[in-house]
């Protein structure tokens, strides 16, 4: 029996922990499924998971960016509180809860590949990184709520809610996925689902006749701003650069320099201008690794849809949206960022004093990826308006549901640390507040109903709802297609009128 827990402990340590190595399996079982030659399935599992390594590669890129600008941020501005960090609180709790968490993990791969196989939520889950965030949090919040002698009880029950969270989430989010998309074959993976499934509603509330942010119209003399990768690249200078000067202003010149380890304030302010540049190339290695993993993975889907789960969709991380509405990306990222500025400011001045709520800071790596997502989701429902409203939403999400989360995790003894995005927030909160009774019975009662809540109402939002091809966002859709019709007119006139032109010329 040992060394079956030997293998169980290396398979959700060692590779279904590492997003590149689960999409590569995946991939190669599709392949697999659809018969294709070793030498197909070997290279396209390994392309497959080179795209995950890319887009991983990327991702480390605009973190490595993104940390000093936040921290010149929190310097000038003198803000103190809590950045809620998925990647750091799970390193702080992996040494008393790591064991725990991968059995969790490999439960919860097993559940939730059996709920896409036998419920209408035919979604597989394939953003590693977070499934091991949300088995984290599981363990934590159960592990203090059952007490260290039921961790059986533990790798259980929390098996069964990633799985449950891992197929419910995607089905719930996909008629705005699809209206992105503009079909059925990809899902978001991605537990900041709940903001995207907010901006999307905030959108269509307030964008039904607001043109797209991929249609903006600039100067002749600002065209290179089509480039998403200038324009990212040009407004992160833009903000690096204030944020910059102002700590040259504000604080100490020593202190000022020691941000960017540079020796005077021309190299400071050079610094600063060359990590904006570094955020322009980590988006654009993030599209590319996007582009590489959709090669390969839609394709390799079609075995499994097939053959293992029947009309399963792959559920992907979020910048897996970031190429079907580039400038979205950009603007829905500042909406966030200003929403999380409110929202701290709220919590500052009211709910601080009031509920006892933390102050949560705004990190700029959750704001630019959920907020960059919501700008899309906003986008595609609302236009401009609608990308700027659903990132405002999303860094409210972003920043009161972290808040309350925390609390729950103070009640339950695991304070100081929470976790960043919308999902953990709801989710995390839902189960600690139905732990707090301190009755295991309870507590078992109450987190399995919770699991099955969610499978049936997601299971009815599915078949009554996605499979019958509902849509949001219909008046704005019309809206665009009306403009399009007009644009693709004039563009005909034009032409006519050219040909006509050339025609009495050279009579």
């Amino acid at each position: 029996m040992e060394w079956f827990l030997v293998i169980l402990d290396f398979l959700g340590k060692q590779v279904l922990n590492v997003p590149a190595y689960l999409v590569g399996i995946i991939t190669a079982v599709g392949l697999l499924a659809l018969r294709r030659p070793a030498g197909a399935v070997i290279g396209g599992a390994l392309k497959a998971a080179l795209g995950f390594l890319i887009l991983g590669a990327g991702a480390g890129v605009v973190v490595a960016s993104l940390t000093p600008l936040g921290g010149l941020i929190l310097k000038v501005t003198g803000a103190q509180g809590v950045i809620p960090t998925n990647e750091v609180i799970t390193a702080l709790a992996a040494a008393q809860y790591g064991a725990t968490s991968a059995y969790v993990l490999v439960v919860g791969f097993i559940v939730m590949l059996l709920l896409a196989r036998f419920t209408p939520l035919k979604y597989v889950f394939l953003t590693g990184h977070h499934m091991v965030f949300m088995s984290m949090l599981l363990a934590v919040v159960l592990s203090v709520g059952f007490g260290p002698n039921l961790s059986w009880l533990v790798i259980v029950i929390g098996g069964g809610l990633l799985g449950v969270i891992m197929v419910v989430m995607p089905a719930l989010a996909q008629p705005w996925t699809k209206r992105i998309t503009g079909d059925d074959t990809i899902a978001i993976g991605h537990f900041g689902t709940l903001g995207y499934i907010a901006a999307g509603m905030a959108g269509q509330a307030t964008g039904q006749r607001s043109k797209s942010t991929e249609h903006i119209n600039f100067p002749q003399n600002l065209k290179f701003l089509r480039d998403s990768m200038v324009a990212t690249a040009l407004s992160m200078v833009m903000i690096y650069l204030v944020f910059a000067v102002w700590g040259l202003i504000a604080l100490p010149t020593k202190e000022a320099l020691a941000i960017f380890g540079s020796a005077d304030g021309g190299a400071y302010i050079m610094a600063a201008f060359a990590q904006a540049l570094q955020f322009g190339v980590g988006v654009a290695i993030i599209l590319y690794g996007v582009r590489t993993i959709l090669g390969e993975l839609v394709p390799a889907f079609q075995g499994i849809a097939e053959k293992v789960v029947p009309g399963a969709r792959p559920a992907l991380d979020i910048p897996i949206v970031f190429p079907f509405a580039a400038n979205a990306v950009l603007i829905g990222f500042l909406a966030s960022f200003a929403g999380g500025l409110l929202s701290l400011g709220l919590l500052a001045l009211w709910l601080g004093p009031v509920f006892g709520l933390a102050l949560i800071l705004p990190g700029m790596v959750p704001h630019f990826f959920t907020g960059g997502g919501a700008g899309v989701y906003g986008n595609a429902t609302g236009g401009r308006i609608g990308a700027v409203v659903g990132g405002f939403v999303n860094g409210i999400l972003i920043t009161i549901l972290p808040a309350i989360l925390l609390l729950v995790l103070g009640q339950l003894g695991f304070a100081n640390s929470t976790f960043g995005d919308a999902d953990f927030g709801w989710f995390g909160t839902l189960i600690g507040v139905s732990l707090l009774s301190g009755s295991t019975v309870v507590g078992i009662v109450l987190t399995v109903l919770i699991g099955v809540v969610l499978v049936v109402g997601a299971s009815i939002f599915q078949v009554r709802v996605v499979n019958k091809g509902w849509l949001p966002g219909a008046k704005h859709t019309a809206f665009i297609d009306e403009i399009e019709a007009e644009q693709r007119a004039a563009e005909s006139e034009r032409r006519a009128a050219a040909k006509a032109e050339r025609a009495a010329s050279s009579a």
